[in-house]
């Protein structure tokens, strides 16, 4: 027990080298814990600890309810990772945005808010560091390519980070395809309410549910899976299926697809103006080939006795959609990033998520290349299937992992052989923080990336 108390402080003691004390920083030595409302309505919540280290985290969550609805400002994603902050010195912040769905645009104006509320109150951090969830997660992308002088480093988890134009297209295709080949006529964009939209979704899983019990709608589904790229191994709870495990693996997209190819449009649509995907000029032949699964959907064609020539033809004569670029230019500032980093980004997402899937890590890495920024980013990957399941453990590993590379101005430990030391040890000291599955992976390629 003592030697691994031993290995925890020694870690800890590597990666916070450099923290100065709050009393030190800012004269504040807490506890202090502040709920507030920001002018346009937003809330924040700060806690900060009796011996605060000097590090704040200010954290957005994902897609959902706005404070208007009266959902409250949260510290964190994972309460064992908040607890474990919490404890051993840092200040978390939180700021939930007034409006519901895609606030993307009200939380790029409020998380600064509400860290300059920090500033005011408690002092000026020596780290700011921003993270988030799902949306937050792109929240967090944004700020560190527009908002150098707030943050100090990001680390978006399980975020959208190749942005909501991408995400929204690559939806689209798996939408278009399923309900081109099993013959259901429904909208799959520009929807006038809340209500067509659920129709169409209601019109989309009975069809789905449908092919699903036959040989023939299994390989369809599986083709219009490969266009999102969904995961063939979504279900939390169960076991990987085999690399050959075809049907398997159809059997864990299907149970992803509904939720994937058809998540919610029309709220985008309402806050960007109109349509924001577009299928013109698509090519879902070659975008089959660059998918990955193209041994899977040709073994489960020729298992249904279909011709896959003959679907990609039809897929190929359908009539497309069209976007509208004014919509489409405001989820791209509402945030399409560009990779422009100005601070250290470290991400994190799981294997088999699909909320947004594991292939926008790489279109992330892409357009951080192209832009010149690599030497700024790292990416983190779990082993498993589920949106936004990290334990406290592996939260708080790439927390500290982050911060070491924001005081040294180097990377280190970013592997998944030395992060999952780091969060076994953390997980030694402290039971509640749950395991690690830490492993490398270098993701497909995102079919249609944006921009």
């Amino acid at each position: 027990m003592k030697r691994r108390a031993a290995i925890v402080a020694g870690l800890l003691a590597v990666l916070a080298a450099g923290a100065t004390p709050a009393t030190a920083a800012t004269g504040h030595s807490g506890p202090l814990s502040l709920r507030g409302t920001h002018p346009d309505g937003s809330t924040y919540a700060i806690e900060v600890p009796e011996h605060w280290n000097g590090t704040l985290l200010s954290y957005t969550p994902g897609y959902g309810p706005g404070a208007g609805s009266g959902a409250e400002a949260v510290l964190a994603g994972n309460t064992a990772a908040q607890q474990w902050l919490l404890a051993h010195g840092y200040a978390l912040a939180g700021t939930r945005p007034f409006g519901d769905g895609w606030s993307v645009e009200e939380s790029l104006r409020d998380v600064p808010l509400t860290v300059a509320v920090f500033d005011r109150v408690v002092g000026r951090p020596s780290v700011t560091l921003a993270w988030g969830a799902s949306m937050g997660g792109e929240v967090a992308a944004g700020l560190a390519e527009r908002r150098p002088d707030v943050i100090d480093g990001a680390l978006p988890y399980c975020g959208s980070v190749a942005g909501p134009v991408a995400m929204q297209n690559q939806a689209l295709d798996a939408a278009f395809a399923v309900t081109t080949l099993l013959s259901t006529p429904v909208k799959l964009s520009g929807f006038a309410s809340t209500g067509e939209e659920a129709a169409t979704v209601v019109a989309a899983k009975s069809a789905l549910a449908q092919a699903q019990d036959t040989p023939e709608g299994r390989a369809r589904i599986a083709l219009a899976a490969a266009f999102a790229q969904i995961s063939p191994w979504s279900v939390p709870g169960t076991p990987e299926p085999g690399p050959r495990d075809w049907a398997g693996q159809e059997a864990q997209e299907y149970a992803a697809f509904a939720d994937t190819a058809f998540s919610p449009r029309y709220p985008l649509e309402q806050r960007a103006g109109g349509p924001v995907s577009w299928n013109t000029g698509v090519d879902y032949g070659r975008e089959l080939r660059q998918s990955g699964r193209l041994g899977q959907v040709r073994a489960l064609y020729a298992a249904a006795g279909l011709d896959l020539d003959a679907d990609l033809a039809r897929l190929a004569t359908a009539p497309r959609i069209q976007a509208d670029p004014h919509a489409v230019a405001y989820l791209a500032r509402n945030f399409s990033p560009e990779g422009r980093l100005t601070v250290p980004v470290l991400t994190l997402h799981a294997k088999g998520d699909n909320f947004p899937t594991v292939t926008q890590a790489r279109a992330y890495s892409d357009v951080v290349a192209r832009a010149g920024r690599t030497a700024l980013l790292r990416e983190a990957f779990v082993d498993g299937p589920g949106h936004c399941t990290f334990s406290g453990a592996e939260l708080v590993a790439a927390v500290l992992t982050l911060e070491h590379r924001v005081k040294s101005g180097n990377w280190t430990g970013t592997g998944a052989a030395p992060l999952n030391r780091l969060a076994a040890a953390l997980a030694g000291g402290d039971s509640g923080l749950g395991g690690t599955g830490f492993l490398d992976l270098r993701p497909d390629r995102l079919l249609r990336t944006y921009p």
